[in-house]
């Protein structure tokens, strides 16, 4: 007995199918492609139409356009009649009161008014609706054009990569899958019937190797499906004659060959959100067939149906209708014409009329009369043994004008096995471009616009001692900042930048970051967390900055009259105090220097990323000259007051009380006071006496009394009390009231 497989590796009788290892794992791939890669290649890139239906409905999200366009419709229609009654009123009153013109406009208006209202809001709500799920997804590009390139960019790789791994999950699956959908391995006497003639087909149209042949129960239906790596038939096909089983295996081989249902896979998978969705309703229907399902279905899926119904399927069909004439075209060479032809006249008698969209133009397979039209003219053209064109067309269908092949070679010359040298040149070429254009952006990403980027320029700037380029790093600082006041001090003498800066982390969640950042600032190591955030706006539409939320630390200063200075700038401060901004890093504040009191230099260390710099708590020390210049002027104060030939010197520390009358008195100081200064203000400073250091004046005179003219010398112990102040750059004694 012949084998019924004489091409093929794998036996039908082997249970374990075909082989699994490394090299066999697209077994049963058609012949005439050198890898597997390049026979995908050939199917996904031959369908662009199906394949652009099934994006664009998908990726623009039609259904749910449909969905707000039908409610738009519905709200705009109702609005507009209920607004339509007031049309009129918006004619100008020069049109209205217009002779015949003005009368011939309201009675339109008054009457068609709402009509036409409705009509008008209905367009508009509809149009509405539809444009606002296509914009919607895109107002990111209002700002920044390239961000349109981009989506559209990652839209289509994302659907092209969900294409490319569903039709490899379709490629490699499809034994569990047919197993699943009930298809089996040939019996013997199956075998024995339609081996033979299978590998008849294939010896004819020069095809060297064959699919694996699988069968599924149904006696009643006569048909073939031609997968990526298999025939499926049914038992019913075994009852026919052998040139009616030849023409269908041969047209089925061809199906095989050209990768038809890799490139159906391929459009099913940039879809697939769409196709997933749309198996729903089809299953349920399709089970439970009665037309209350249908009517349910349509009304929770109609917008899934409808775009499936009038974008993608009529766009895939002109792909399918071409692969049918193709496969037709292969049992014409492969010798059976005769046996497609008495297959097409039974099916054309099962055929009705082609009206409706269903029929007319989602159709996947031609007209039966076209196709029998069209295999005559083969017939014809492979009879003569000439390379003749012929295209037969109606006013529907276009795809049946192609060029008649005449031979295995023109049948199967569609997307080449092997890529021309121009093509590798031309794909090489952009391939290198893409990768250089993406490797410069990727460094210059690298570079300028990460978020350690934007942490080294910030401390970099405070190193040059730039304020203005830190505020610019700085996306929380607001107008109210005194650029110039930041700029003078970062560049005095004191100011001390923060040192050793290294990052020792970054972390990042979308558009904000948190960098920890450990510096050294007058001596002192410092850890440091800095947040970061990335610009909605972009540089040159392709570069997203990052700005840190490191606004300048804000140092307190209390109430002071003046001289104070920060790095050797003046700083001006209220009587009621101040808050003074101030860029990370180290600064020196010194206080008033006059006769008086020194105030002694206070560093203040401002910590990056922290709001507070503290408060500056200036401490006068007494100069010691003051304490001097203090005493000098108590006693010249003292020695005026002995001046004075009174009993009681007015403003005096002393006095002389005698119970008769003081005819003549003079004073003289035998003992100074030993004074304290005590610090109430860096110009201010209060006089007090020491305890045990009380001063002694003498005084001297004669009193009239009772008994006559006394003599007396008196001895009165004093002290001494007032204020040393700074008046015009020199010290002032002023004695106390009391």
């Amino acid at each position: 007995m012949r084998d019924p497989y004489p091409l093929q590796q794998d036996r039908p009788d082997d249970p374990a199918g075909p082989s699994t290892s490394a090299k066999e794992r697209f077994a049963h791939r058609p012949p005439g492609y050198p890898n597997a890669l390049v026979w995908l290649r050939a199917g996904v890139l031959r369908d662009w139409r199906g394949v652009l239906g099934a994006f664009l409905a998908t990726w623009f999200y039609v259904p749910l356009g449909l969905l707000l366009a039908f409610w738009g419709a519905i709200g705009g229609a109702v609005a507009g009649l209920l607004s339509g009654a007031d049309t009129a009123e918006a004619v100008p009153d020069v049109l209205r009161d217009a002779p015949l013109l003005g009368a011939l406009l309201d009675g339109f208006l008054g009457r068609t008014g709402g009509a036409l209202g409705g009509f008008t809001g209905f367009v508009f709500g509809a149009l509405s609706g539809f444009l606002l799920v296509l914009v919607l997804p895109w107002r990111a590009a209002f700002d920044e054009p390239a961000n349109l390139l981009t989506g559209l960019a990652g839209m289509v790789a994302a659907a092209a990569l969900i294409g490319a791994v569903y039709t490899v999950y379709r490629v490699l699956w499809e034994p569990r899958l047919l197993a699943v959908s009930g298809a089996r391995q040939l019996s013997r006497r199956e075998a024995e019937r339609l081996g033979p003639i299978l590998a008849d087909c294939a010896r004819a149209l020069d095809l060297p190797s064959l699919p694996r042949l699988l069968i599924e129960d149904d006696p009643v239906l006569t048909n073939a499906r031609a997968y990526a790596r298999h025939v499926v038939v049914t038992t019913s096909l075994l009852t026919e004659s052998d040139e009616e089983i030849a023409a269908l295996l041969s047209h089925e081989l061809v199906h095989w060959r050209t990768g038809d249902e890799v490139t159906g896979a391929f459009v099913r998978g940039v879809g697939l959100p769409l196709v997933l969705v749309h198996a729903v309703p089809t299953w349920l229907m399709r089970t439970f067939p009665h037309p209350a399902t249908n009517l349910a279905m349509f009304l929770f899926f109609w917008p899934v149906l409808v775009t499936m119904r009038y974008l993608v399927l009529p766009l895939h069909a002109r792909d399918v209708r071409a692969a049918e004439y193709r496969a037709d075209a292969g049992a014409v060479l492969a010798g059976h014409a005769e046996g497609m032809r008495d297959m097409l006249e039974r099916r054309k008698s099962f055929e009705s009329g082609r009206s409706g969209w269903d029929e007319a133009v989602c159709a996947t397979h031609p007209p039966s009369e076209l196709r029998l039209d069209r295999l005559e003219r083969l017939t014809s053209a492979a009879q003569a043994g000439a390379a003749t064109s012929a295209g037969v067309a109606d006013g529907t269908d276009r795809s049946v004008a192609e060029d008649v092949p005449v031979s295995a070679a023109d049948l199967f010359a569609g997307p080449g096995a092997k890529m021309s040298p121009r093509t590798v040149l031309v794909a090489g070429v952009l391939a290198l471009a893409c990768g250089f254009g993406g490797t410069v952006l990727t460094l210059t990403q690298w570079v300028f616009f990460r978020p350690a980027a934007a942490v080294d320029g910030y401390f970099s700037a405070l190193a040059d001692r730039d304020a203005r380029a830190v505020l610019e790093l700085v996306g929380s600082a607001d107008g109210t900042t005194d650029t110039d006041l930041l700029a003078r001090l970062v560049r005095g003498q004191g100011y001390q930048p923060p040192e050793d800066v290294a990052v020792t982390s970054i972390h990042r969640d979308g558009d904000l970051a948190t960098a920890t950042v450990d510096v050294t600032i007058a001596d002192q190591r410092l850890t440091t967390t800095l947040s970061l955030r990335r610009e909605d706006s972009a540089t040159l539409g392709l570069f997203h900055r990052w700005r840190l939320d490191a606004a300048p630390g804000t140092l307190t200063v209390p109430p002071v009259t003046d001289g104070l200075s920060i790095n050797g700038v003046p700083v001006p401060v209220a009587p009621e105090g101040a808050s003074l901004e101030l860029l990370p890093g180290a600064y020196t504040v010194d206080g008033q220097q006059n006769p008086l009191a020194t105030t002694a230099p206070q560093t203040i260390v401002v910590v990056p990323g922290e709001p507070s710099a503290g408060t500056v708590f200036p401490e006068p020390v007494l100069n010691p000259e003051a304490q001097a210049t203090a005493e000098e002027q108590v006693r010249r104060y003292l020695d005026t007051c002995a001046t004075l030939k009174v009993a009681a010197p007015p403003g005096c520390p002393f006095s002389h009380y005698a119970s008769g009358e003081v005819r003549s008195i003079a004073w003289k100081i035998e003992t100074y006071p030993r004074i304290a200064l005590e610090l109430t203000s860096p110009t201010t400073a209060r006089v007090v006496t020491l305890p045990q250091g009380q001063g002694t004046a003498q005084a001297t005179g004669t009193a009239v009394g009772f008994v006559g003219t006394t003599p007396f010398t008196d001895d009165d112990e004093f002290g001494v009390e007032g204020f040393l102040s700074v008046v015009d750059g020199t010290l002032t004694f002023q004695p106390s009231d009391e």
